[in-house]
């Protein structure tokens, strides 16, 4: 018997109980789906990751005060040893460096003249815009004078300006109070939207001079972190070497002492990320998996039903001259056809609800070819492991008994 008359009879057999092969297939429809969407998600999170690492500049290394990375073991900003002469010497010791910005940070409360906002107060250098590659949107950014004599001045991301000023508004001459202090908004910052980090927003920050911080806001000598920006072509595996190494001589840290300040690159901080939301992306295709076992299980209990209604059929058509390999053949082509059939439903319903989530939610959510393939790849699978079994049964029938079958 061809191929194309053996799908052609397992489709009419299908279609005899058409609510029961569409219950039966809704088990393999969710399951497909299921994947998708948790695939979809997972690999949403590592691109918008990506895209945000990016956004934070290239060639970036990082120094924080404290041995930890970032909440790890609560080390990072709990040291107080990082000062601004160490930032002078990886500048004059340390080959390869283009840009680099002091940075000490504070949470406090923003006040204008008719709103207020709870937000982050950045301090930093002039240097941090060419670092970050962050333009302005209106007015211009503190200059080195600024940062040498500690000015109260203010440049202002974008949402730290809606939420002060309105959305849009060029605020630029205005006054905001800051611990009861006025500064001068400069200007607003382009928008660049969430950070690397979770739950933190690029524009929802104050960048003034990080003296400012020091003298005016906290009354301390020392910095929280130092932001470099190597060359082109600098080797930055190199270079966190040499500024670990400088760091070392000036804090003193004698061999086999545990340094209290960490360096690291955004390649490490990207690969730590993306490795972590690899992880949860198999975890969750794995949990959504088991819905796909589950619809193999009901293809096959579907399966050994029709095999039971069927046997005088079976016994019937054997007697008449089909082989054994006809009757397995058919019955396996119904198991093929019910799974695929799951399986393309599904898949049109993961794209659909990857959508939904992307377009409602706002959810980073991308299906890729890869998981298509997976999933429909996997239902054709289940259809062909948990649909033999019964086929076999079908095709190892006696006829006689068959016939005799109640």
């Amino acid at each position: 018997m061809s191929v194309l008359m053996t799908t052609y009879m397992a489709v009419k057999a299908l279609q005899r109980n058409a609510l029961r092969t569409a219950l039966t297939a809704l088990g393999m429809i969710i399951g497909v789906a299921a994947v998708i969407v948790m695939v979809a998600i997972g690999t949403g999170a590592r691109t918008s990751i990506e895209n945000q690492i990016k956004t934070a500049g290239s060639n970036i290394i990082t120094v924080n005060a404290g041995a930890g990375f970032g909440p790890v073991r609560g080390g990072q900003g709990a040291t107080t040893t990082l000062r601004p002469a160490d930032a002078a010497a990886i500048r004059a010791e340390v080959p390869g460096v283009r840009y680099m910005s002091p940075g000490l940070n504070a949470r406090t409360q923003v006040v204008a003249q008719s709103a207020n906002w709870n937000t982050q107060v950045q301090g930093a250098s002039e240097e941090i815009v060419e670092i970050r590659a962050w333009p302005l949107q209106y007015g211009s950014f503190f200059t080195r004078q600024d940062v040498d004599r500690g000015a109260k001045v203010a440049v202002l991301g974008s949402v730290a300006r809606d939420q002060l000023f309105g959305p849009g508004s060029d605020p630029t001459g205005a006054t905001i109070r800051i611990k009861n202090q006025p500064f001068t908004v400069l200007g607003v910052l382009t928008s660049k939207g969430q950070s690397a980090m979770p739950g933190q927003d690029q524009d929802d920050a104050v960048l003034v001079p990080y003296t400012t911080v020091q003298k005016k806001l906290q009354g301390v000598e020392h910095i929280s972190n130092i932001t470099i920006s190597a060359q082109d072509g600098a080797a930055l595996a190199e270079m966190t070497e040499q500024i670990a190494s400088v760091l070392r001589a000036r804090h003193r840290i004698q061999p086999g002492e545990e340094d209290d300040f960490s360096v690291r690159t955004l390649e490490e901080f990207a690969t730590m990320l993306t490795s972590t939301t690899t992880t949860m992306t198999y975890l969750l295709a794995s949990i959504a998996a088991v819905s796909l076992l589950v619809g193999g299980i009901g293809i096959m209990n579907i399966m050994l039903v029709s095999v039971t209604e069927r046997t005088r059929e079976i016994g019937l058509r054997l007697s008449v001259g089909a082989r054994d390999l006809d009757v397995l053949m058919q019955f396996l082509v119904e198991a093929i056809v019910l799974s695929l059939a799951g399986g393309a439903i599904g898949v049109a319903l993961g794209f659909a609800a990857s959508w939904a989530m992307s377009t409602l939610m706002h959810w980073s959510a991308v299906v890729t070819p890869g998981a298509v393939a997976m999933s429909f790849g996997c239902a054709a699978a289940i259809g062909i492991f948990f649909g033999f079994y019964p086929a076999r049964k079908a095709a190892a029938l006696d006829p006689i008994e068959a016939l005799r079958f109640e």
